[in-house]
């Protein structure tokens, strides 16, 4: 898996806290960058830090499912990708944003926007990819995006959340459709 693919899988996986991030920017009424860096530093810290504990435990299992390991890796990723697909649809009716400046809620919004990333870092286990740069990436691209999602939010409102988790899951649908093809010889790059 190339650089570009990494790059675009951590901006998929960073949608879910890009549009928490404008939910909180939702609600200040002036931005308060400290805020917005300590958001954005949980959701670095936890999307980096699942998929590393995703692929330690995809590497336990290596040797049990090599031989179908790119359908789970399509699997997972269209799973991923198109609940965030249906979340995008589905509207934002009902959808509360709250702006709490409480520890344990940043907390519990971290591991929830993150937990996708623990099967990705397992399918980078099943693709038996080097696991450094992805983390970082994704926790770097996860942190930029969350400010800048907090400054959004503030400045145009709840109106790029749904296109924001619309782009996410079209581009993990997609990376998922592309190893499948390559594995079945399809696809050639």
């Amino acid at each position: 898996m190339g650089l570009v693919q990494i790059i675009l899988i951590a901006v998929g996986l960073a949608m879910d806290a890009f549009a928490v991030s404008i939910c909180k920017g939702l609600k200040m009424k002036k931005i308060d960058y400290k805020y917005a860096t300590l958001i954005a530093a949980f959701f670095g810290v936890f999307q980096a830090g699942m998929p590393l504990i995703g692929w330690v435990l995809g590497k336990q299992f290596e040797q049990y499912i090599t031989s179908f390991d790119h359908w789970v890796a399509f699997l997972l990723l269209v799973f991923i990708g198109g609940k965030m697909l249906v979340e995008a649809f589905k509207g934002e009716e009902g959808e509360v944003c709250q702006v709490t400046y409480d520890l344990k809620d940043i907390f519990m919004l971290a591991i929830a926007t993150s937990i996708d990333a623990l099967a990705v870092g397992i399918t980078f286990a099943f693709l038996k990819m080097d696991i450094v740069i992805p983390v970082l990436m994704i926790g770097v691209i996860t942190f930029v995006l969350s400010v800048i999602g907090v400054m959004v939010g503030n400045r145009f409102g709840a109106k790029y959340k749904s296109k924001a988790e619309l782009a996410g899951g079209i581009i993990l649908v997609l990376i998922g459709l592309k190893i499948l093809l390559e594995h079945l010889g399809l696809l050639v790059l």
